[in-house]
C-alpha cells in the first residue's frame, strides 16, 4: 500500500514537473518576443512627464514601415528621425514595426493596434489600403500616412504629400551644370505616380540647365522594380556610368545604396533623395533632393502637443512654398560649385512665384520641354 501510494507521489510530481516546465518555456519564449521586439523597435521612455494628449494622458505613435526598413538612408529613416524627435521634444512614446514585404503591412499595423497606439503612423503609398481599411475599423485611432492621399479619407485618417517635383527639378538643374559629358543619369524604385514626379522634375530641372548652357545634355532612366534590392540598383548605376552618365540622381529608398556605391566604386557624382546622403559617400553625392518626412511628421506632431485637432479627413501638401518640408541638402556646399549654387535660390523663388511650373507627369513634361 505504501508502495503504491509513493508510486502515485511520484507520478504526480512528474506530472506536476513537467506542467511546470513547459509553462516556463512558453512564457521564456514570450518573454524573448516581447524583448526582441522593444529591442528592435522601442525608443525608451525616458521622461516621467510624458507628452500629454488632449486629456493629459500619454500619446503613443507607432510607425509602420515600408521596405527597405528603418535604417534604409532614405525615406523610412526620415519618418523615424521625425517621430525620435517628437520622442524627445514632445515626450510621445514611439515604437515601430519593419516590413519586408507588402505582406507584412496589415500585421504590422494590428500589431501597433494590439498594442493601444494613439496614432498609426505609415511610411509610402504602398500602405495606402492597409492604412485605409485599418483607420475605416478602428475609428478610435488616428492615422497618419506619408506619401499617399485620399480622395474620400475618414476623419480619423490623414495624408501627408510632398511637391517632390520641385527639388528634383533643382537637384536636375545642378546635375545639368555639373555634367562634363553631357549625360546624366535617373534610377526610380517602383514606378509610380510618385516616383514618376521625381523623374519628370528632374528632368526638367536638367533641361532647363541644359538651354542656359546652349548644350543638349542626354537622360537616360531606369527603374528597380521595388525599393529594397540594392544589389539590382548597383548594376543599373554601373551600366549607366559605364556608358558615359557622370551624374545619377536615384529615388530608389534602400535600392539607392546600390546606386551610391556604384558612384564610390566609378568615382562618379550621385544626388541623394528624401534626406541629406552626403555623410554615405561624401566625395560622390553631390546634392540630395530632400523630401523631409521627419519635418512634416514633426509639425503635425507639434501641432497636437499645442492642443490643435488632429487633421483627419485632410491631404496635407508640402512644397517649396510650405517653407523646410522641401529643399536641396544643407551640405550641397561641400561638391557643387559656388556658381551653380548661387543660381538656386533666385530659381526657388521663380518656382514659389509660379513662374516656373515643374512637371510631375511625363505629360507636364512633354508640354514643358515643348516650350
Amino acid at each position: 500500500m505504501k508502495k503504491r501510494s509513493l508510486l502515485l507521489a511520484l507520478v504526480m510530481l512528474l506530472v506536476f514537473t513537467l506542467t511546470a516546465c513547459g509553462s516556463a518555456s512558453n512564457n521564456q519564449s514570450a518573454n524573448n518576443g516581447k524583448a526582441s521586439n522593444n529591442a528592435n523597435n522601442a525608443m525608451a521612455n525616458e521622461k516621467e512627464d510624458d507628452g500629454d494628449k488632449k486629456d493629459g494622458e500619454k500619446l503613443k505613435i507607432g510607425f509602420v514601415t515600408d521596405e527597405g526598413g528603418i535604417n534604409d538612408q532614405s525615406f523610412n529613416q526620415g519618418v523615424w528621425e521625425g517621430l525620435q524627435k517628437a520622442h524627445e521634444d514632445l515626450g510621445y512614446e514611439v515604437s515601430y514595426q519593419e516590413s519586408k514585404e507588402s505582406t507584412d503591412y496589415a500585421p504590422n499595423i494590428e500589431t501597433l493596434l494590439d498594442a493601444d497606439n494613439d496614432i498609426i503612423v505609415a511610411a509610402g503609398f504602398n500602405l495606402a489600403d492597409a492604412m485605409l481599411e485599418a483607420a475605416e475599423n478602428n475609428p478610435d485611432v488616428n492615422f497618419l500616412i506619408v506619401d499617399a492621399g485620399y480622395e474620400d479619407a475618414p476623419d480619423n485618417l490623414t495624408g501627408l504629400q510632398f511637391k517632390a517635383e520641385e527639388p528634383s527639378f533643382l537637384v536636375g538643374y545642378i546635375a545639368g551644370l555639373t555634367t562634363e559629358s553631357n549625360k546624366v543619369g535617373f534610377v526610380g524604385g517602383q514606378e509610380s505616380t510618385l516616383i514618376k514626379a521625381f523623374e519628370c522634375g528632374y528632368k526638367a530641372g536638367v533641361d532647363q540647365a541644359a538651354k542656359e548652357k546652349g548644350q543638349e545634355v542626354e537622360i537616360v532612366s531606369q527603374y528597380v522594380g521595388n525599393f529594397s534590392d540594392a544589389a539590382k540598383g548597383k548594376s543599373i548605376a554601373t551600366n549607366m556610368y559605364q556608358q558615359g552618365a557622370d551624374v545619377i540622381f536615384h529615388a530608389a529608398g534602400g535600392a539607392g545604396d546600390g546606386v551610391i556605391e556604384a558612384a564610390k566604386d566609378q568615382d562618379k557624382w550621385v544626388i541623394g533623395v528624401d534626406r541629406d546622403q552626403n555623410d554615405i559617400a561624401p566625395d560622390n553625392v553631390l546634392t540630395s533632393a530632400m523630401k523631409r518626412a521627419d519635418s512634416a511628421i514633426y509639425k503635425v506632431l507639434e501641432g497636437l502637443s499645442k492642443g490643435e485637432d488632429f487633421p483627419g479627413g485632410e491631404n496635407l501638401n508640402f512644397g517649396l512654398k510650405e517653407g523646410d518640408t522641401v529643399d536641396i541638402a544643407p551640405t550641397s556646399d561641400k561638391n557643387v560649385k559656388p556658381e551653380i549654387l548661387e543660381k538656386i535660390e533666385p530659381l526657388k523663388q521663380r518656382i514659389i512665384k509660379g513662374e516656373i511650373k515643374v512637371p510631375a507627369s511625363e505629360k507636364e513634361y512633354e508640354a514643358f520641354e515643348a516650350k
